[in-house]
């Protein structure tokens, strides 16, 4: 039931037809008894410097959860921005600090490497390629260097981006061997498509599939469908897999406390969940 009193978490993306959290976060809300609700709002990017500001003007506004197309956008709204968010140079979360300054974080890219690491997948020393330079992808390749890969390949169609992402990681992560410029996933011990490719029925495969080992671990960050068609390639070849959901998961914890609400476990959280495609 939302009420008078009900503390809003705006989701700001667009489209917000694919959007997951309000199915993890609104159950989990009533479950613990919590007056706080998730509400997706479409924005489009021209709209979206103007719109936040004003949203944090609203009186009964806990935080905003950030996700694509404003995800790097968000720093140059942002009054503070964390250290994590510098370098993936795009940040997922906002809040207003108790001397109202506007504070921006990033929860993507550790939320992503939990995930793997829970699943058995070594990074320490490995090879990664990382498909798609934004928001999601910067923030993974980031916490990939974090957790000590070895190797690390960045590829987007706009190399620029990807060529940018590799000097922040370069100067924070010195020791990482770095490239740019192909999405060739063999010889990777993770791939992970960071792209948005896979939202549309007709979006060309991030990847050739037919280059992936059987042995290589598949991330998705692409949450249209469960299985989406490049895990699907992946599965027909025997690799593991992270299905999108999984990063959300992972990442729900810090952004609650991040917000000032009680952290809950993952356990907890996929418990409760409602999540329908």
């Amino acid at each position: 039931m939302i009420r008078g009193t009900t503390r809003l978490i705006a989701h700001v993306g667009y489209p917000t037809h694919t959007f997951k959290s309000p199915m993890i976060y609104n159950p989990w809300f009533q479950r613990r008894g919590i007056d706080a609700v998730v509400v997706p709002m479409g924005c489009k990017a021209e709209d979206y410097p103007q719109f936040i500001r004003l949203a944090f003007r609203l009186s009964n506004i806990q935080g905003a959860l950030i996700t694509m197309p404003h995800k790097t956008t968000t720093l140059a709204v942002a009054d503070r921005v964390s250290v994590t968010a510098r370098i993936a140079g795009a940040a997922n979360a906002l809040r207003l600090a108790e001397d109202g300054a506007l504070e921006a974080d990033m929860f993507d890219g550790e939320g992503f490497v939990r995930g793997v690491l829970g699943k058995g997948q070594a990074l320490q020393d490995r090879a990664a390629l990382v498909v798609g330079a934004g928001g999601v992808g910067s923030a993974i390749a980031a916490s990939l260097a974090r957790a000590g890969v070895a190797r690390l390949a960045l590829y987007d169609p706009n190399d620029a981006n990807a060529q940018a992402l590799a000097g922040r990681i370069a100067a924070a992560y010195p020791g990482i061997a770095l490239q740019t410029g192909s999405n060739d996933p063999a010889g990777f011990d993770l791939v992970v498509n960071a792209s948005p490719l896979g939202m549309n029925p007709d979006d060309p495969l991030p990847m050739d599939p037919e280059r992936i080992g059987p042995a290589t671990f598949v991330g998705e960050v692409v949450l249209k469908s469960e299985i989406t068609p490049l895990l699907a390639a992946a599965r027909a070849r025997g690799c593991r897999y992270q299905i999108g959901t999984d990063m959300l998961f992972e990442q729900i914890p810090a952004y609650l406390e991040y917000f000032g609400f009680p952290k809950p476990s993952v356990a907890e959280l996929r418990e409760s969940a409602a999540i329908s495609y």
